[in-house]
Formats: C-alpha cells, sequence, structure tokens
C-alpha cells in the first residue's frame, strides 16, 4: 500500500503522481479491513483498523482530486476527461464502502470511546451518510454525476462571437464591465445568447437530473429529494423550516437594502433606468482593477500574508512554491473558481479564472480563505474533520476577504477605498440572490414532475420577490426566466447555495469585529480554522464567538452595521 502522506517540501503539483484507483483491490482491503473491525476485540484494535480503512480513503480521494483539478484546468485533455468518467462511474462504489463503514461505526460496542477520542460530529456524519446510499440507487448515482458533467462541459466549451473575436465566458467579462453602456450591452447580449441557444440541452439535463435524484430519494425512502439533499450536505442542526424563516429575513431586511444600493448606482450611473447589463458596472468611472497582471497579483498577495500572520505567511509561501494554484483564464479550462484539498500530500489547491477585474482579488482572498483553513487543520487526524460542513467552509473564504482589507492598497492603489465600497455591496446584493437560488431548489424538487417552463417561471417569479430592481429590457431568454441557468451550484451541487448566505451573515460579524478589535478577531478566526470539521456548524459559530445566523434580530442587526457604513461614505466621488 501506498503511504497515506508524502513530504511536499520539494515537490511541486505537477510532479503529484496520478494513479486510477485499482477497485478490485480496493474492494478486498476494504473487505479485509472490515471483517477485522468488526471482529476486534477492544478499542485499541478497532483505532488501529479504522485508521487502515482511512489511508485507504486517502488515497482514492487524492487520485479524485488530482484528476479533478487536471480535467477542469484542460477539459480537452482525452486522458483526464476519461479518468473523470471513471470517477463519475466509480465513486458511487467508494461512496458503498464508506456507507459500510458508517454502519460499523455506529454497531461499534465501543461507541463511546471513540465519541471520547474524536466527539459526536464523527458520528453525527455517519448517521446522515449511511442515510443516502443503497446498493439500488448506485447506478442512479452514476447517472447523476454524468449529467453533472455534461453541464459542465458544456460552459467549459463556451466560444462566443463578439466584436470578432471568440471568448470563453470569463474571458467575456471585462467587456460586460465596460464603461461604454453600448459595449457592456452587446458582450451581456452575446453571453446569454450562448445560454439561449444552449437552454434545451441546459433544461433537458436539469430536467433529467431533478427526476433522477427524486427517484434515488425515494428508493432511499425519503418522500423527495429536499431531505436527501440536507442530510448529504451533512446539515445535522437546522432544517429547511429554518432557512425558511432565514430567507424570509432576508427578504425583509436585506432586499429593501440592495434596493437602496441599487438606486444609489442608477444616481452614480446617472441613468433613467438600470438594466440588468448595467448591474455589475458600478461606478461611471470604471469598476476598481488590480494594478497588474495575474503573477503581479499573486507578488501582492505574498506581501499580504506575510504581513497578516506567521500562520498566512507560512501557508501562502507552500502555496506558490509548490505550484497549488491555477489562476489565469485560459479556452477550456472549466469555468468559475474553487479550492480542494490532496491529502495524501497534505495540500490545498485553488483554481481560478483571472479576467483583470476586482474579482481577481475577491477570488484569491476567498479561496485562500478555504485554503487556509483546511491547511490549518490538516494535523487533526480524521480525514473526516478535514473540511467542515459547506456553509462553515464558507465562513472561512467570506471573512478572509474582510481580513484582508487593509492590504487592498497593494492591489488597488489609489481605488483602495472604491473597492472597499464596491466590495461590501456586492456582498449586500448577493444575499437576496443567493436566497432566490436556494427558494429555487426548494420549490423545484418539492414539485419533480413540472415542465422546465414551469421552472423557468418560478424563477421569474422569485427575481420580483428578491430582485425587484431586476429590468430584462427586451430580452426574451431572461425575461423567460433563464438567467438561473448559469448557476453550476444548482447542477452539481444541490442545496449548496444558501450555505454563503448563512457564512455572509457570519463574516459580516468578523468584518465588525476586525474593525474593533484585530487581535482579537483574528484569534478567533485561526481558532475556527484549526477545529476543521470536527463540530457541526452551529458548534462552529458557537466556538468563533459569534452569533448564529437564526438567531433572531441577527440579520437585521447585521444589515443596519452594514448600512450604516454604507451610508456613512460619500460615493459620488468615486
Amino acid at each position: 500500500m501506498m503511504k497515506e502522506t508524502i513530504d511536499t517540501e520539494v515537490m511541486k503539483f505537477e510532479e503529484f503522481e496520478y494513479k486510477r484507483p485499482d477497485m478490485v483491490q480496493l474492494s478486498s482491503d476494504f473487505e479485509r479491513l472490515f471483517a477485522a473491525f468488526s471482529q476486534a476485540g477492544s478499542f485499541e484494535q478497532q483505532q488501529e483498523i479504522f485508521h487502515e480503512i482511512n489511508e485507504i480513503r486517502v488515497l482514492f480521494a487524492s487520485m479524485y482530486n488530482i484528476c479533478h483539478i487536471r480535467h477542469t484546468i484542460d477539459t480537452r485533455d482525452a486522458f483526464y476527461e476519461a479518468e473523470n468518467d471513471f470517477f463519475n462511474q466509480e465513486l458511487p462504489n467508494f461512496q458503498a464502502f464508506n456507507t459500510e463503514l458508517n454502519n460499523k461505526l455506529l454497531a461499534s460496542p465501543y461507541r463511546d470511546a471513540f465519541e471520547r477520542q474524536w466527539g459526536e460530529q464523527l458520528f453525527r456524519i455517519a448517521e446522515l451518510n449511511r442515510r443516502t446510499f443503497a446498493p439500488e440507487v448506485l447506478a442512479d448515482l452514476q447517472e447523476e454525476n454524468r449529467l453533472s458533467s455534461e453541464y459542465v462541459l458544456i460552459k467549459a466549451g463556451a466560444q462566443i462571437d463578439f466584436q470578432g473575436e471568440k471568448f470563453n465566458l470569463s474571458a467575456l467579462l471585462p467587456h460586460e464591465l465596460s464603461a461604454d453602456r453600448a459595449t457592456r450591452q452587446s458582450a451581456s447580449e452575446a453571453k446569454w445568447s450562448f445560454f439561449a441557444g444552449h437552454a434545451g440541452e441546459v433544461e433537458s439535463i436539469f430536467d433529467q437530473l431533478v427526476k433522477t435524484r427524486h427517484g434515488i430519494a425515494q428508493k432511499l425512502g425519503y418522500p423527495n429529494f429536499t431531505s436527501l439533499g440536507y442530510d448529504r450536505l451533512t446539515r445535522s442542526d437546522y432544517t429547511a423550516e429554518q432557512v425558511v424563516g432565514f430567507r424570509e429575513e432576508i427578504a425583509k431586511h436585506i432586499v429593501p437594502l440592495a434596493s437602496r444600493l441599487y438606486e444609489r448606482q442608477q444616481k452614480r450611473l446617472n441613468l433613467d433606468k438600470l438594466y440588468y447589463y448595467d448591474e455589475e458596472f458600478r461606478f461611471a468611472s470604471g469598476n476598481p482593477k488590480p494594478q497588474g497582471p495575474p503573477s503581479w497579483i499573486v507578488q501582492q498577495a505574498q506581501h499580504m500574508y506575510r504581513e497578516m500572520s506567521e500562520e498566512t505567511d507560512e501557508f501562502f509561501t507552500l502555496m506558490q512554491e509548490a505550484h497549488l494554484m491555477d489562476l489565469e483564464n485560459k479556452d477550456g479550462k472549466a469555468t468559475g473558481g474553487y479550492c480542494t484539498y490532496i491529502e495524501q500530500y497534505r495540500t490545498p489547491y485553488i483554481f481560478s479564472n483571472f479576467n483583470g477585474t476586482s474579482g481577481d482579488v475577491d477570488v484569491l482572498t476567498h479561496e485562500c480563505g478555504h485554503a487556509f483553513q483546511v491547511f490549518s487543520s490538516r494535523d487533526i487526524g480524521l480525514s473526516d474533520y478535514k473540511w467542515p460542513t459547506y456553509e462553515a467552509c464558507e465562513i472561512h473564504s467570506m471573512s478572509m476577504e474582510f481580513f484582508a482589507w487593509p492590504w487592498m492598497n497593494l492591489f488597488f492603489g489609489p481605488q483602495a477605498d472604491k473597492y472597499k465600497f464596491m466590495h461590501l455591496s456586492n456582498a449586500i446584493y448577493f444575499l437576496p440572490y443567493g436566497s432566490a437560488i436556494d427558494e429555487f431548489q426548494h420549490i423545484v424538487y418539492a414539485n419533480p414532475e413540472m415542465s422546465p417552463a414551469e421552472r423557468n417561471q418560478v424563477w421569474s417569479n422569485l427575481e420580483k420577490k428578491y430582485l425587484p430592481q431586476r429590468n430584462y429590457g427586451d430580452n426574451a431568454f431572461l425575461k423567460n426566466g433563464g438567467y438561473w441557468q448559469r448557476q453550476g451550484h444548482v447542477f452539481t451541487t444541490p442545496f449548496y447555495y444558501i450555505d454563503y448566505v448563512l457564512a455572509q451573515i457570519c463574516a459580516f460579524q468578523y468584518w465588525k469585529w476586525d474593525q474593533q478589535d484585530h487581535a482579537s478577531a483574528w484569534e478567533s478566526y485561526v481558532r475556527l480554522c484549526k477545529a476543521g470539521g470536527s463540530k457541526s456548524f452551529l458548534e462552529l459559530v458557537d466556538l468563533a464567538g459569534i452569533n448564529s445566523p437564526f438567531q433572531k434580530g441577527c440579520v437585521e442587526a447585521v444589515a443596519q452595521e452594514i448600512s450604516n457604513w454604507l451610508e456613512s461614505i460619500d460615493d459620488s466621488r468615486f
């Protein structure tokens, strides 16, 4: 068996070995160790076997993550496309082995000793994961993976004609932010023409995904996919009903604030009407931009993380020396940004698509928040605890964006104040949209027989509730409810989106705390990162010393703090 983890002091990502897992050998190893686990006569014996099982899981997950990174860097690479197809087929089989491990843990006569060693969260994870798999859904899970990959490839393969050139979705964005209104309108129309041209494919993929997921849920004994979706995300301490209440708080306290910000924006831009293609263009003088190319941005980040703390200096030095970031946009590259963790090599990895906008700094600090967290918790001793649940993960990322504020002059020079105003405004703008995406999924999965047209109508109705400023002019695709089709999470990771909204309310509290007492705020943040996934979401919030987003009055209080700060800024000077 290969060594569980490898020293990466001098090893770079391109030197990381990829080897397709041998599923026959893996199955044999699991069966042998499961039998030994059941026959063990003491906690110490079971603990030792548990670690051996974990080594196999680490190797499989590491190979998957290396494949995923290399496939998304170039979706046209035939070798890694084939390997991605392999994992689409085999991940459900691997899930079956994890389910069996969970069954063994839950039945262990030494459960009390395991809980004393690792805490209750291990068994919460085991119980929730056990519910989400049975052998009879294996083929359905493979189909779900295949359909999700189809959607990713459609977006990655975009070649959009604009002004005599071809652009992918990431490269087109700077033109959508042009100071020339006609340019940003035509760039936006070109992008949405791409989505409109693929709407039949995308709606068919999603229709199949909804029906496949609903079928999986019913086979597993769930009334519909919603509860299964929550269990897949290991949400152990809040319910869909609580999320409904949280979304209503967003509608009540954040939507009016966002509407006032859009009114200020319309006034700054001196426009009679604010159309959809105007929304991302914040200032008549142009949005703030980084003052240099991607390599220069990384140099500034190195400076920032060296000054921020010893921990962040060590972390970012590793990220650079081991080539653990692929940041520049290029053809064939998957859209978006993410952070993952290659446990065998004890390294995070950051993927992005820089395009010369302020979003380059947003995504770098955001993904560095994820990467710093898993770097901080990599010695926690248990794979299940390297990451927390998604909504807790997003606290790390969104809060890091705010902890980086004192260094924004490095990236934006004299536009640093403009950037901060836009960054905070953008965070407010996002909350209603994130809530709409979440409510859309709840409605869709509660009504799996809806037609594509009915789903689009649901989205249109939700825009009126959460995004009342949205004006699509004469764009028929968007007026008919097509906007949601751009959101990859809906296709690949259902119900993973309200997590950003919950986490943003937590991150806003760090924003305020950092201004008042940086030392204690940072100490709390590092403590939270080191805890990894050893606790549930609300337990981690409590550990950090911040208020739960579900707590009565929390959203209202946060909204007031942000509103006060934004109102204190004379945005006309930007």
